[in-house]
């Protein structure tokens, strides 16, 4: 009925041996990668550390592009001076999940691990405000709290 295999070997003389034991390291990876493809990146994560299977699969362009929103090659010149080529969709996606200044550190982006969406800090620094430079309408006060100084 089904597409399994058996769990027994016939032998050299036709007889059947002990079971065989397949274990999860059997998967082939681009099944394994297939299954990647439809969870989150922390669940990513720690299949990756289940077995070499899953570790290779979780390496895919193809698992990683489907978690990076449709303009990371954009944000990624963005934030980055030079756009790195040699890296994999899972490096961008790493590099990205870090907060990334850039306008000279006025703003930070990075990518919400759990959502997938993209987070944006602007410092106030980096806003044009009537009359920022005139003390009657605007007086900035530095803080410790802020992550701009």
């Amino acid at each position: 009925m089904g597409a399994g295999m058996s769990g027994f070997v016939i032998s050299e003389s036709g007889e059947r041996d002990s079971p065989v034991k397949v274990g999860l390291g059997d998967i082939p990876e681009s099944c394994a990668a297939m299954v990647l493809m439809y969870l989150d990146p922390p669940e990513i994560c720690k299949l990756a550390r289940l077995n070499r299977a899953f570790r290779d699969a979780s390496s895919a362009d193809f698992v990683w592009d489907s978690k990076l929103p449709s303009n990371y090659r954009y944000l990624i010149e963005k934030v980055f001076d030079q756009v790195p080529h040699y890296l994999s969709k899972k490096e961008i996606y790493a590099r990205l999940c870090h907060p990334n200044p850039f306008d000279g550190g006025t703003k930070e982006l990075w990518l919400d691990m759990s959502t997938g969406g993209t987070c944006l800090s602007i410092s106030s620094m980096a806003l044009s405000i009537t009359g920022i430079d005139d003390r009657r309408y605007w007086k900035r006060i530095p803080t410790e709290e802020s992550r701009y100084l």
